[in-house]
């Protein structure tokens, strides 16, 4: 049996790779190392039934060189120190690619939030505020939607965080509601960022739209999106899945039927046709998957069955070291979560520039600034990709460690 590396691992591996390649001072490679601050706590929660049940919660604040800590919060059975601890680095590096004055950070709840009601909920997400409060602000750390959370649970951390403090501060929690200070396009926007990923990768590669086929692992916010964004643009969409399974038409799928279906309370696979699996849909005959679910889901068990000549993962960290390594001697790219996903905290540090500014900028606006913020990004890689003669997750990892060793101050 072959052992999957901890989230943690992986990063560390990850960030070992890049700074021997950088030559990356020894100092700074310790310091990033470990996150500044890491809390674990419990969320007493009284049920609707009258039953106490206690949940545990976690927050990371990786690092801040480049500015406030930014990172979103999860609800999921999973929630481990460990996942956080590693979320919390791999956002500190996204923010730093994009370059965005912003740094790492992450949260969650060990939770399965499909079992809990609304109101359950809402106790839930200020019990989460109210254990961390005095780590958070506009000027600390910036919370933000993650793993089954939502604009709704937002409003109820701002709400929540304001009551305590007995001050307005509309930044201190992005990805809200429009009418509570959200922005334009943050509801697509890590699916919108992986597009331009897309279509910069395939332009590099000289591919055109109409001749690509494109799988999806995940059709929950990022995976639907993106989906029916690169349907729109000409792409073949011969796959997609949800938790439950999924669907293969190597003739390009309806995505727009699946997401009806999907919002009506069905599953991807009530779709009809060929079923897959969500192992096997990383394996199918298409050109780019993108993982938009969880992490390690490509690992050395079947990175050598993928036939795809490149992965953009939209999820976080779904690719491990060991997987990659296979990947690349075959010549599969992978376009790295740091960069590939990296359309979300874009937009939420957009969000929170709006906030502080007391402005409210059009979708237009939102999304030009984003398609000029992630094609210069990834042209900045490709050319460290080159330059080195290494890969394209490394690229990203020299070009954002170089960007936070400026502003780390050494004692």
């Amino acid at each position: 049996m072959i052992m999957i590396d901890n989230p943690f691992d992986s990063a560390m591996k990850q960030l070992d790779k890049a700074a021997g390649i950088m030559n990356l001072p020894a100092d700074i490679h310790t310091i990033l190392k470990s996150p500044d601050r890491v809390i674990s706590f419990s969320i007493p929660v009284k049920m609707d039934n009258g039953e106490l049940k206690v949940f545990q919660g976690v927050r990371c604040q990786y690092n801040n060189a480049l500015g406030v800590y930014k990172g979103g919060i999860r609800y999921h059975p999973d929630v481990s120190v460990d996942e956080m601890k590693a979320l919390a680095f791999w956002m500190m590096i996204k923010c730093a690619v994009v370059g965005i004055p912003m740094g790492g950070s992450k949260g969650g709840v060990a939770v399965n939030p499909k079992e809990m009601s609304a109101a359950e909920l809402e106790k839930l997400s200020r019990g989460y505020v109210r254990k961390i409060w005095r780590l958070i602000g506009s000027d600390k750390d910036v919370p933000a939607p993650d793993v089954y959370t939502t604009p709704v649970i937002m409003a109820y951390m701002r709400s929540e965080y304001e009551k305590i403090t007995g001050q307005s501060d509309p930044g201190v929690i992005t990805g809200k509601p429009i009418s509570e200070g959200g922005s334009a396009a943050r509801d697509y926007a890590t699916a919108q960022g992986g597009v331009y990923v897309v279509e910069e990768l395939c332009k590099k590669l000289g591919w055109g739209a109409s001749q690509i086929k494109i799988a999806i692992q995940g059709f929950g916010n990022a995976g639907s999106h993106i989906a029916r964004i690169l349907r729109g643009l000409g792409y073949k969409i011969v796959a997609v899945s949800d938790s439950a399974g999924g669907v293969y038409d190597e003739t390009g799928l309806d995505t727009v039927k699946i997401e009806q279906i999907k919002k009506t309370g069905g599953r991807v696979s009530d779709y009809g046709g060929r079923l897959v699996s969500n192992q096997e849909i990383l394996e199918l005959d298409a050109d780019i998957i993108i993982p938009a679910a969880l992490e390690n889901v490509i690992t050395a068990d079947n990175a050598d069955r993928i036939k795809a000549r490149a992965v953009v993962e939209l999820a976080n960290g779904p690719t491990t070291p060991a997987a990659e390594k296979i990947l690349r001697e075959k010549g599969v790219i992978v376009a790295p979560d740091v960069l590939a996903n990296a359309g979300g905290v874009t937009v939420s540090y957009f969000e929170w520039d709006q906030n502080v500014k007391g402005e409210r900028w059009s979708e237009a606006a939102v999304l030009e600034k984003l398609a000029k913020t992630m094609k210069t990004a990834f042209d900045k890689a490709w050319a460290v990709k080159e330059k080195q003669k290494t890969d394209l997750r490394t690229a990203a990892f020299i070009t954002a460690l170089a960007r936070i060793a400026e502003k780390i101050k050494i004692i």
